[in-house]
């Protein structure tokens, strides 16, 4: 389990899902209040309480008007919890941007479930946070998602996925993000090699693909891919970048040659793929008016 925690949940090429056990779950969301982060409760099923954890900058008010990116983790629908992108966090909260870290149901081992309840649950944390845009001191006008695997499926599925929304959500609040930032995201779900995670969607997949439901207002996207990501062929990002400037929406893909599934991680390969990402991702959001001056993380050689 050691692996996981110095790779901050990095997911094998072979099977993101089987390797993150359910049960582990706590220890990576304590991490988030270690740092710092203030814990909410966004929604209750049944007698559940989902959480999520809140970073917010230095000397930050509830009447300033920050950035913000929510963020989902990766595991497959099955496993992983709030923590993997904690040190991107810290970085944004570091450059003024509010950070938010998503608890969200998991299907578990069962077959035959979709990711439905997880899309339902990302789609009313961004309600939430939207909503509570006066009390967290955020713009609502200049929020994005973020998530890696399939934490990137379900920023994504906030974008592009009209349907799965929960029954007790106020949908005249509005899910869709201002901006998307995908680490090797999971978002093509149909059949044959191009997608990934067909066998839970089936022939459903176009309710839960948002590869499949690019259309025009699509948010502005920056995604990162391995080049020898045994989930996520190049040809996929490609497509999904080319469809997106189809309907008029900025789309950019950074390609990583050599590297495979979850090399973003913090951690991984010295940290250097992660220095990497997280420039290129403060350049991103930097161009859109999110953030202001030079990246302060370090260029890599």
């Amino acid at each position: 389990m050691m692996r996981y925690v110095l790779a901050a949940c990095a997911l094998a090429a072979v099977s993101i899902a089987a390797q993150v056990p359910r049960a582990k779950n706590e220890p990576r969301m304590s991490k988030m209040i270690e740092a710092g982060a203030k814990e909410y409760v966004y929604k209750k099923v049944e007698d559940r309480e989902l959480k999520l954890y809140v970073l917010t900058p230095d000397g930050h008010k509830p009447d300033d008007k920050r950035p913000a990116i929510v963020f989902y983790h990766g595991g497959g629908w099955t496993g992983g919890a709030p923590g993997q992108f904690c040190e991107h966090g810290k970085y944004l909260a570091s450059r003024g941007m509010v950070t938010v870290h998503v608890q969200y149901r998991l299907l578990g081992r069962q077959a035959g479930k979709t990711p439905e309840t997880c899309i339902a649950d990302a789609k009313s944390a961004m309600r939430w946070v939207r909503s509570k845009a006066p009390e967290l001191g955020i713009d609502p006008e200049r929020l994005a998602a973020g998530g890696g695997s399939a934490g990137g499926h379900l920023a994504a599925a906030t974008a592009f996925i009209e349907g799965c929304s929960d029954p007790g959500d106020d949908l005249t609040v509005d899910a869709k993000p201002n901006a998307l930032v995908l680490f090797n995201p999971v978002y093509n779900n149909g059949p044959g090699q191009a997608g990934w995670g067909h066998q839970r969607t089936g022939d459903r997949y176009k309710e839960f693909s948002p590869a499949h439901n690019i259309r025009r207002g699509a948010p502005p996207a920056l995604v990162f891919l391995g080049t020898e990501d045994k989930l996520i062929p190049v040809s996929t990002a490609e497509k999904f970048r080319d469809d997106m400037k189809e309907v008029g929406s900025r789309s950019e893909l950074v390609l990583f040659e050599g590297q495979g599934h979850g090399f973003f991680n913090y951690g991984k390969d010295g940290g250097k793929p992660y220095r990497k990402t997280v420039r290129a991702m403060d350049e991103f959001l930097a161009s859109l008016g999110y953030l202001e001056g030079e990246p302060t993380m370090a260029a890599e050689e």
